[in-house]
């Protein structure tokens, strides 16, 4: 039964639900899986020349370093008495860990294979009657050799794993290195006016001391004490500062000398030079006759 058109101008109404057409999606659009994602875009096949090695992804919940530390482990594991190992049990949870790591490493699982037949080999001989030597001594214990090589390798890795915790330069520490740089010149300390003032002081004390009471007048030339100096330097190397001064003549020459002195150093004629704070302080000629 057709619906009469309204007045607002709509559309005719469908006249049964045959004629309502559904879009639905199709099912490959809802079934499409998300391989991987690339820069963040999703990707729903993998490209043609992808390349994954087989042993890309590998968890490895327990390493060993050789067949010996795999029996160890188990021995020591399960609490068995190393001199009295039941090789049926290890046995055969070793043989069990062989299998695995042959189905991932087939290089690395022949050093193990070899271990397999020995113990192998030990299990064998204890299942036959033990026989005693011609000589009357006891037969050796098969597992004997075995034990022994486990015992030595427990105390090497026990050894090696305490020679690791000793703190090792680049892994657990650097050496700190200071680089100073070195002058090919000796360079002597600066004689400072405060050295002088000091040295000053302690003559003019020794000059307080030695002075006799005497009243005299007597003329001093500086140009004249400063060629008393010169010539008293020159046959000498150097000369002490404190020997430069005629104390005995008391505070005037020695007024007079010093103050010759610093004339002479002022005109570069002479050098002072001290070896290190608090030493002697020398004198010498500011030339040297070769």
């Amino acid at each position: 039964m057709n619906a009469a058109p309204s007045d607002s101008g709509l559309d005719e109404a469908p006249s049964s639900l045959a004629d309502v057409e559904v879009h639905r999606p199709e099912p490959e659009q809802l079934e499409l899986k998300v391989v991987a994602r690339l820069y963040g875009e999703p990707m729903v096949q993998l490209p043609q020349d992808l390349y994954i090695p087989p042993d890309a992804l590998e968890v490895i919940l327990e390493t060993f370093e050789g067949p010996l530390d795999v029996l160890l482990y188990l021995i020591r594991r399960q609490n068995f008495n190393i001199l009295d190992i039941p090789m049926a049990e290890v046995t055969r949870q070793y043989l069990a860990y062989i299998e695995e790591i042959r189905s991932r490493n087939l290089e690395l699982a022949a050093e193990y294979l070899l271990m397999a037949a020995l113990l192998i080999s030990i299990k064998s001989r204890m299942l036959l009657p033990m026989k005693k030597a011609d000589s009357g001594e006891e037969v050796e214990d098969p597992r004997a050799e075995l034990a022994r090589r486990l015992i030595e390798y427990e105390r090497i890795k026990f050894g090696a794993q305490r020679l690791d915790e000793i703190p090792q330069l680049g892994r657990d520490f650097l050496r700190a290195q200071v680089w100073i740089e070195q002058a090919i010149t000796t360079r002597l300390p600066e004689v400072h006016p405060v050295d002088l003032q000091s040295a000053w002081a302690d003559i003019l004390r020794r000059a307080r001391l030695t002075q006799h009471h005497r009243i005299s007048r007597e003329e001093l030339s500086v140009r004249e004490y400063m060629t008393f100096v010169l010539r008293k330097l020159q046959d000498r190397r150097f000369a002490e500062f404190e020997d430069l001064f005629e104390v005995e003549r008391g505070i005037p020459v020695v007024v007079v000398t010093f103050i010759a002195l610093l004339e002479l150093a002022r005109e570069s004629l002479i050098e002072i030079t001290q070896a290190e704070a608090f030493a002697p302080i020398y004198v010498r000629l500011a030339y040297q006759p070769s």
